[in-house]
């Protein structure tokens, strides 16, 4: 299958393996900042292929992760109300709560359903007129746009029962959050090719002059993960700091104009918090005053949940690379997929979850 096959071949991964050992003098730590990379980096072994001395190291990049646990608490408190019907993306639905999850609030009656986008939690809203319709928007720039989308016809619709609750962050703040710690110790990024998709290349150029580091813009294939960790080898071994753009298929530096007019249209720039990491400035987006009748916790009253973070689950060092997940003391023994204590070990995009399903058990 074109852009598949080809992007899985052995050969031609070999050859890129060989370059990247060619290439490699010095010790270097690379984050792939999304979720996905990781499953595919574990899944084919990529972190077993490279050079030792290149440390691959897991980023915030898997949304449902750092959907922070307050959002989950008031997830759970609309899903449980009488006369709701609450709508979410699959992966959402175990994401443990302080004290629940969506599943469980669904095995005590609640009406909870899963959608495969937003315009489907809309479409349910102008079926039901007598229900509210909440749909839990979480992701990326990503899935902003589709959010958005369903806002916006919804206010064009004049449909009132429909509310959003909005959990959705962006990529490069989190990166200036992670150069700022003094823990951090990454010299380049891999940056997620489906981000980049909607947004471009732009937003990063001023990353690399400030903080004289590679992002390399990269797919999710096993020949597109080695090829962006070349690219960035390469960069770091000649001292250049550049945005390249290894996922040049699929992504254009000026991004996807029209669906980052209709982000803009709905939503602003908000200061975000991230579950294990803390408020990050100006990282997430928030609905605009003018949607504000769609604002899910406006709507329900729910502003003043706030909840901390359980001690004994790491998965905020885990999401800022600071830490790999065998090295949690609750690794594959009181966390288990079965009974996640974060998001981190349930999310299908969770460093957690990749580690426990491929096998990278250390400790065990």
């Amino acid at each position: 299958m074109k852009y598949l096959d080809e992007f899985r071949n052995p050969e031609i991964a070999k050859k890129i393996v060989d370059e990247i050992h060619t290439a490699t003098t010095k010790d270097w730590v690379i984050m792939e900042v999304c979720g996905g990379q990781t499953h595919s980096i574990m899944k084919h072994g990529i972190d077993q292929l490279i050079p030792k001395s290149i440390e691959l190291v897991h980023g915030p990049g898997c949304p449902v992760c750092v959907t922070p646990l307050e959002k989950i608490d008031k997830a759970l408190a609309i899903a449980a109300r009488d006369n709701v019907i609450f709508t979410s993306f699959g992966d959402m639905l175990r994401v443990p709560g302080s004290k629940k999850d969506l599943f469980m609030i669904k095995s005590e009656g609640g009406d909870v359903r899963i959608v495969y986008s937003p315009l489907d939690a809309l479409k349910i809203a102008k079926d039901n007129p007598d229900k509210k319709v909440v749909f839990f928007a979480v992701g990326f720039e990503t899935t902003a746009p589709l959010t958005a989308m369903a806002a916006w016809q919804a206010n064009e619709q004049k449909i009132n029962n429909f509310s959003l609750l909005v959990s959705h962050v962006l990529v490069p703040p989190a990166i200036i959050a992670l150069q700022s710690s003094p823990q951090n110790r990454v010299n380049g990024y891999l940056a997620a090719g489906h981000v980049c998709t909607i947004m471009g290349l732009e937003e990063y150029y001023p990353l690399t002059e400030k903080y004289k580091l590679p992002i390399v813009a990269t797919g999710f294939e096993p020949v597109d993960i080695l090829e962006g960790i070349l690219m960035v080898v390469k960069q770091l071994e000649e001292g250049r700091y550049e945005v390249e753009n290894q996922y040049s298929r699929v992504v254009k530096r000026e991004g996807n104009i029209p669906a980052m007019e209709v982000i803009n249209k709905v939503f602003q720039i908000s200061d975000q918090k991230w579950r294990g990491i803390g408020v990050i400035p100006h990282s997430g987006i928030t609905l605009r005053d003018e949607m504000a009748s769609y604002d899910a916790e406006k709507v329900f009253n729910i502003n003043d949940i706030s909840v901390d973070e359980p001690k004994e689950c790491i998965s905020g060092t885990i999401l800022q690379g600071i830490k790999k997940p065998h090295e949690c003391p609750a690794f594959g023994k009181k966390c288990t997929p079965k009974n996640p204590l974060g998001a981190t070990m349930v999310s299908s995009e969770g460093a957690c979850a990749a580690y426990y399903a491929y096998h990278r058990q250390e400790n065990l």
